[in-house]
């Protein structure tokens, strides 16, 4: 992963994919896909996703999309008490 990736908002992005098995259309199977991709558009997992239509027997079901900024600001917690040992 580039800096210049990480600058231009770019973070892990994670797609859980349903699909229909294709000797079995009524059984689904899980696919987990994983890479660097910019939200809210997702430009490389939809790339993936028009390729799988194109190319792959498996017609999908539905897919599930969770992000995880890679550089974010420094989060700073007020401490609940102050305690003293002697």
């Amino acid at each position: 992963m580039s800096l210049e990736l990480l600058l231009k908002d770019y973070r892990l992005t994670t797609a859980e994919i349903l699909y229909h098995m294709p000797d079995h259309p009524g059984l689904l199977q899980t696919y987990v896909w994983q890479d660097y991709d910019k939200a809210p558009r997702y430009p490389v997992l939809c790339q993936f996703l028009d390729f799988w239509i194109r190319e792959l027997d498996g017609p999908l079901h539905s897919v599930k999309v969770a992000g995880q900024k890679l550089l974010v600001p420094p989060e700073a917690r007020v401490a609940q008490a102050w305690l003293t040992l002697h």
